[in-house]
């Protein structure tokens, strides 16, 4: 399912939830930083000026594989996993790049693109939702954690975006001065589907050559959502994470940045 689909699915599977358990129970330093942020992207974007962008082919070798990684499994995306390109749109121009990453959609245009799905369930949810006879048994609090346990599953759309010369730095630099300029939040439309982003916050993930990572608070008919986005550069090719946990929505809980999978994506870019 398309992006907003798959949180308004969790948002719908709350509400599954409470019905079965009725029946069931009844400042200097960050200056600092940004300077040095500068130094190297100029750094880079000198650099990487003659880079040719990796084909398609090419990315197709180096996109994580379940065998990259550990307890996730990673597949090719189905067409309504996909936002559309052209149809998620930031009320304001200027907030565009993070309307685009939040729904796994390149900014600019690359050369070439791939993407995968990736997956990571807890030992709770490979057990799958309690049956209508073991709720039963259990308290209202029981069952509803024992419930939200089994949606306990983080689902990643990872992209790869290559770039000729220094597009993907270029790419970069634009995503993360929308972040900055758009920390408060903006309109989303996606599509028919419409929200609310109410806050871009930076987060601190390092990989690859220059990274920027946030965690994006949405509100998605009135229920918040977080988001965890990161997108890292390693030479003219573009690394975007955009991952949910369907508990921790559920749960209005926060969660961490897929850490181990953006580590084995790094690796395989070299």
């Amino acid at each position: 399912m398309r992006a907003t689909a798959v949180r308004r699915t969790v948002l719908s599977a709350s509400a599954v939830t409470l019905a079965l358990l009725a029946t069931a129970c009844g400042g200097g330093d960050d200056d600092a930083a940004h300077a040095e942020r500068k130094e190297s992207a100029a750094a880079a974007s000198s650099s990487a000026a003659a880079a040719k962008a990796l084909t398609a082919a090419e990315l197709e070798k180096a996109v994580v594989a379940t065998a990259d990684l550990k307890g996730e499994t990673a597949e090719e995306p189905s067409e309504d996993d996909v936002a559309d390109l052209g149809t998620v749109k930031a009320g304001t121009a200027e907030c565009q790049p993070v309307a685009s990453v939040l729904r796994a959609l390149p900014v600019d245009e690359p050369a070439a693109s791939i993407q995968r799905l990736v997956t990571l369930e807890s030992e709770a949810a490979k057990k799958g939702m309690p049956s209508m006879e073991e709720l039963a048994k259990m308290s209202e609090k029981e069952a509803e954690d024992a419930t939200l346990d089994s949606l306990d599953i983080t689902k990643t759309m990872t992209s790869l975006w290559s770039y000729d010369g220094d597009g993907a730095a270029k790419a970069l630099d634009a995503i993360r001065a929308a972040g900055e300029s758009c920390a408060k939040g903006f309109a989303l439309t996606d599509g028919d589907d419409k929200s609310q982003v109410t806050g871009v916050i930076a987060d601190k993930v390092t990989a690859g050559e220059d990274t920027v990572a946030w965690t994006v608070k949405e509100k998605v008919d009135g229920e918040p959502v977080e988001t965890k986005v990161t997108v890292f550069r390693q030479g003219s090719t573009l690394a975007g994470f955009s991952s949910f946990n369907i508990a921790a929505a559920t749960r209005g809980e926060a969660y961490e940045h897929p850490t181990a999978l953006i580590e084995a994506q790094a690796a395989k870019l070299g």
